[in-house]
């Protein structure tokens, strides 16, 4: 699915501002019609932003079950004869829309997009009225899962994940246009052979019959560097300037069908020519080791929620500069397609991870107490939720495949992984994983019950990415008995021969708490806490990388464990920074072991 774009053949809108907003307690809205009429009984709601804290209201904060939105936009005079697309880049978890009173499209999963053509239901020059009612339940066929009870004040959500189950229109909504025949999807492979480039390339069109395909590749410059005809090809770039870590250059790849010398469609596609390898415990960019440092973020601000903010964007990928990260894990969903944006720009390696997280309820029983059945069983996750993971995973590659910045395919957060169950649910969708994008490496994120003997995914895994917490939910507070252990477990995991990355490891700490002796929840500790971990990692050949958990304190769910959050970040929600910020930076820009 290509992002909307505009050109010689093609025009956007977006549709942001404050829409209509009404929660549905009742569940009543979709028997009754409320998208036939204006939205009556309806506030103000910004979009794109999550609802949950914008109102000072414990009933939308904590409201399960639908929400309906509703704005009115007037569709250009000059989009006559053209295609007419209505595009959501999210919403969270499910959503199905109407334009006037005309169902157009139903999406389920939160974070990735979906639209509808509407062309046969708008006129252009005059108005129309969009309405989407969005859905936040979990449920063991959703991802992430979740459970769904009646509690004395209404529906109960229980999820069994680590953030706060932020619902709504979290990213941009747009109106756009296109030709009627238009490129409607374009796939691109680079290579390097040498000072050699090249760029695969696969067009798909739309209404086409009799039109041409025509691609050029200009340089930075905009001068080009290369050009083919037909629908499939390769073109070749003598002494390309090569996209890499730190340096995001890209090529523009320009895609024309073409009636002779008309221009009936254009697009154009940013590439980044670049290739990616893993070779024994190496994890090679362009034929050179890599060494990922950064963290697992989250999409998580104050009022907001997780509705994206370009002001955030330029500021935490300032912050990423500024202490010497390189990389960072999308922590535990596919990110806004602009943050993908920003990292190709910026040269800022990415590792895109799906939303199946709290897929592991022998961990989740063990934490709450409560007993659950067995989690990849019919009872709990089963064929069909299998299939909406899998839909998930189609989603995420098809948007986005084409960013250099993206290097790693994580297919899921902390699952079960030590059962024959988990191995028979997971192995397959490694499998349409690689079918789909066979370009770059697969794996998942172990969680400890799944030790380095017993885990029986790894071996689907093209890199082993682990969370370890010694330190802090076992051996808490001591860390000469923590560095250690975590020392045992990687030489371990080193003997499966495969690359390590650690994709969370922290201590939560409360800013501005201090203590003359490292004690949890200070900042000397979590200090203390990333150095014994570095120690470690520094010990062991096959660790190439540390993401730190988290970038910056983020909202839970209500917990005894969670005051006002988790407070794992080395910045604040609001971030700023706490000395562990300055302890990274000083090893993250500087000449220490890591930089092997």
């Amino acid at each position: 699915m290509l992002r909307p774009q505009d050109g010689p053949t093609r025009e956007r809108r977006r549709l942001d501002g404050l829409w209509r907003f009404r929660t549905d307690p009742t569940g009543e809205g979709r028997d009754a019609g409320w998208w036939r009429a204006p939205l009556a009984q309806s506030v103000e709601m910004p979009v794109p932003a999550s609802y949950n804290d914008v109102l000072v209201d414990a009933a939308v904060r904590d409201h399960v079950g639908d929400v309906w939105y509703q704005t009115t936009v007037r569709v250009p005079r000059g989009w006559a004869g053209q295609r007419v697309v209505l595009r959501f880049d999210a919403a969270t978890h499910r959503a199905v829309v109407w334009v006037g009173d005309e169902e157009v499209v139903r999406h389920e999963g939160g974070y990735t997009p979906f639209e509808a053509d509407v062309t046969a239901h708008v006129r252009p020059g005059e108005e129309v009225r969009v309405t989407a009612v969005v859905d936040n339940r979990l449920t063991w066929e959703s991802v992430p899962p979740g459970i769904v009870s009646d509690g004395p004040g209404g529906p109960r959500q229980d999820y069994f994940h680590d953030f706060f189950n932020y619902a709504g229109l979290h990213r941009p909504v747009w109106l756009y246009s296109t030709p009627a025949a238009h490129v409607s999807d374009v796939t691109v492979v680079t290579g390097l052979s040498g000072s050699t480039g090249t760029v695969d390339y696969r067009v798909e069109a739309e209404g086409a019959d009799g039109l041409e395909c025509r691609v050029v590749l200009s340089d930075a410059t905009g001068e080009e560097v290369a050009s083919g005809r037909g629908a499939t090809g390769t073109l070749e770039v003598p002494d390309v300037h090569p996209w890499r870590p730190g340096e995001g250059h890209l090529h523009d790849l320009r895609v024309e069908l073409v009636d002779g010398a008309d221009v009936v469609d254009a697009y154009v596609l940013p590439v980044g020519i670049r290739t990616v390898e893993v070779r024994g415990t190496e994890f090679l960019i362009n034929g050179e080791p890599f060494y990922f440092t950064g963290f697992g973020k989250h999409e998580d601000l104050p009022v907001r929620g997780k509705g994206h903010d370009d002001v955030h964007l330029v500021h935490d990928f300032a912050l990423l500069d500024w202490i010497g990260a390189n990389s960072f894990r999308t922590s535990h969903y596919p990110y806004a397609e602009e943050v993908l944006e920003y990292a190709d720009r910026h040269g800022i390696v990415v590792i895109d991870e799906t939303a199946a997280v709290g897929q592991n309820l022998g961990m989740i029983g063990g934490i709450t107490g409560r007993s659950y059945p067995p989690t990849f069983s019919a009872e709990a996750i089963g064929d069909a939720g299998r299939e909406v993971h899998a839909q998930a995973i189609r989603e995420l590659v098809a948007r986005d495949k084409n960013h250099p910045c993206v290097v790693l395919w994580s297919i899921a957060n902390e699952p079960e992984a030590h059962t024959d169950s988990a191995r028979a649910y997971f192995e397959p969708l490694f499998t349409l994983t690689r079918d789909l994008d066979p370009t770059r490496p697969v794996g998942y994120v172990n969680q400890i019950l799944a030790s380095a003997d017993g885990d029986q995914l790894s071996q689907f895994a093209d890199v082993l990415m682990v969370n370890r917490y010694y330190g802090w939910y076992t051996q808490t507070g001591d860390l000469a008995a923590a560095g250690p252990a975590l020392l045992a477990e990687l030489q371990a995991w080193a003997r499966h021969g495969k690359p390590i990355i650690v994709t969370e490891y922290g201590a939560d700490t409360v800013a501005g708490l201090h203590s003359a002796l490292p004690q949890p929840w200070s900042e000397e500790y979590q200090v203390e806490f990333l150095d014994t971990y570095h120690r470690a990692f520094d010990q062991v050949d096959a660790v190439i990388g540390e993401h730190v958990w988290n970038f910056a304190d983020f909202a839970t769910k209500a917990g005894i464990i969670r005051v006002d959050g988790n407070k794992k970040g080395v910045f604040t929600r609001d971030r700023r920074p706490k000395a562990a910020a300055s302890a990274l930076r000083r090893r993250w820009r500087g000449p220490g072991p890591w930089r092997r």
